[in-house]
C-alpha cells in the first residue's frame, strides 16, 4: 500500500544528498542497494547510469527519471508546510527529478511488501540530465530491452502529459579582439565585449511565438579592469516546436553575425551551433500514451495533455524508437528556490507508478 508518510521520508531523505550534475555517486551508492533490496538486478553502464531489471518474462516496461540536480542544490534543507515541500529560501528543493524518483521508490516499495505480481519492467535512472540529457545520450542502449517508457520529469501533478517538446539549439560565440592598457593607449585595443554588445542588441530575445523561445544565458569576458578585454564568449540557445522556424532563426542569427563581423573587421568571430534534443509530437492513437491515460483514468485522474517548452530524456528515447511518454511528478517552479513539491501530488504519483506496473 502506498504509504504518505514513508514517501514524504523517502523524498526528504533523498534531496538532502548532493547530487548536482556530474557530481551523482552519492545518490548512486544510496540507490544501488535499496533497488536490489526490491528485488531488482542493478548495474550501471560505462557511463555511470542506472540500470535496474525485474524478474519476469516478456518485453519490460522502462521507467526512467534522472537523478540530478541543478544549482544551487547543495545542502538542500528540506521544510514540510502543510501539503507542501520546500527548501529554506537559499536553495532549490530538487523536485526535479528527485519527486519522480521518490514516487518510483514509494510505488516499488509497496509492491514488495505487498508482494503485489507485476509486469516485467526495466528502471533507467540517468545522470547529468540537466546539462544536456548527457546521460540518455550515452545511456548503453544494448541493456535496454524496453521498446515503451514513462519519463517522470514533467512539471505538474502526474496527470499531466507532455505531448509535444521542441528541438533545442544551443549556440558558442567566442569574439577574439586586441588588448590594451586601458587608460595609457586604449585606441590600440579592440573591446570583445564591446562587439558582443553590438552582437547581442542585434539577437532576439525572449519569446518570439507561442512555440518559440530565445536566450542569451552566459557572457564571459575580460580580465581586469583596466585591460581594454581581449576575449568575449556568448552562450545561448533558441528553442521552437516548428522545425521552420528552427532554420528561421538559425538564419537570422547568422546573418547578425556576419552584419557584426563587417562592423568589425579585425575581430575574429567563431560560432559553434548544436542541436541537443529534436522535436516530437505524440498523436492522441500512440499505444503508450492510450496505456497512460487508460491507467490515470482507472485512478479517477483526469489525463491533461499540453506541449512542454523543455527537453527530457524521452526526447533521447524517442529518437531511439523507444516509444516515451512524459507526466508530470508533483513538483512545480522548477530551476529556482521557489521550487516546491505536493505532498498528495506525490502521493499520485506513487499510485500511478504501481498500478502501471500491477499486473491485471
Amino acid at each position: 500500500m502506498i504509504n504518505r508518510d514513508r514517501i514524504v521520508k523517502t523524498f526528504t531523505d533523498i534531496v538532502q544528498i548532493d547530487s548536482v550534475s556530474g557530481e551523482e555517486d552519492e545518490i548512486t551508492r544510496h540507490l544501488i542497494p535499496r533497488l536490489e533490496s526490491y528485488g531488482l538486478t542493478v548495474k550501471l553502464d560505462s557511463y555511470g547510469n542506472i540500470i535496474a531489471d525485474s524478474k519476469g518474462d516478456g518485453v519490460p516496461l522502462l521507467i526512467s527519471v534522472h537523478m540530478d540536480t541543478v544549482e544551487p542544490g547543495r545542502g538542500i534543507k528540506p521544510i514540510i508546510d502543510g501539503d507542501r515541500i520546500r527548501s529554506d529560501g537559499t536553495t532549490i528543493i530538487g523536485g526535479d527529478a528527485k519527486a519522480g524518483l521518490a514516487a518510483i521508490l514509494e510505488a516499488l516499495e509497496s509492491i514488495t511488501e505487498d508482494n503485489t505480481p507485476h509486469i516485467p519492467f526495466q528502471l533507467a535512472i540517468t545522470k547529468e540530465e540537466e546539462t544536456g540529457l548527457q546521460g540518455a545520450h550515452n545511456l548503453d542502449l544494448s541493456m535496454i530491452r524496453a521498446k515503451d517508457a514513462v519519463v517522470f520529469d514533467g512539471e505538474g501533478p502526474v496527470n499531466t502529459i507532455t505531448i509535444a517538446s521542441p528541438t533545442y539549439i544551443g549556440f558558442d560565440i567566442e569574439i577574439t579582439g586586441r588588448a590594451a592598457h586601458a587608460g595609457v593607449e586604449p585606441e590600440k585595443g579592440l573591446s570583445a565585449i564591446r562587439v558582443a554588445a553590438e552582437m547581442i542588441t542585434r539577437l532576439p530575445q525572449g519569446r518570439l511565438d507561442e512555440g518559440t523561445t530565445f536566450n542569451v544565458g552566459l557572457i564571459e569576458g575580460g580580465y581586469v579592469r583596466n585591460t581594454v578585454p581581449e576575449v568575449t564568449k556568448v552562450v545561448g540557445e533558441f528553442r521552437s516546436q516548428s522545425l521552420e522556424t528552427i532554420d528561421s532563426v538559425r538564419l537570422q542569427v547568422k546573418g547578425v553575425l556576419d552584419d557584426v563581423r563587417k562592423m568589425f573587421p579585425e575581430a575574429k568571430i567563431e560560432d559553434h551551433m548544436h542541436t541537443q534534443f529534436e522535436h516530437y509530437d505524440i498523436p492522441q492513437d500512440d499505444p503508450m500514451l492510450k496505456r497512460i491515460v487508460t491507467t490515470l483514468d482507472s485512478l479517477g485522474l483526469k489525463p491533461h495533455m499540453r506541449p512542454s517548452g523543455g527537453g527530457t530524456d524521452g526526447n533521447v528515447f524517442r529518437l531511439n524508437d523507444i516509444k516515451s511518454v512524459v507526466v508530470g511528478m508533483a513538483d512545480t517552479g522548477m530551476h529556482t528556490v521557489r521550487e516546491n513539491v505536493s505532498i498528495p501530488g506525490l502521493v499520485d504519483a506513487a499510485h500511478f507508478c504501481e498500478a502501471l506496473i500491477r499486473k491485471g
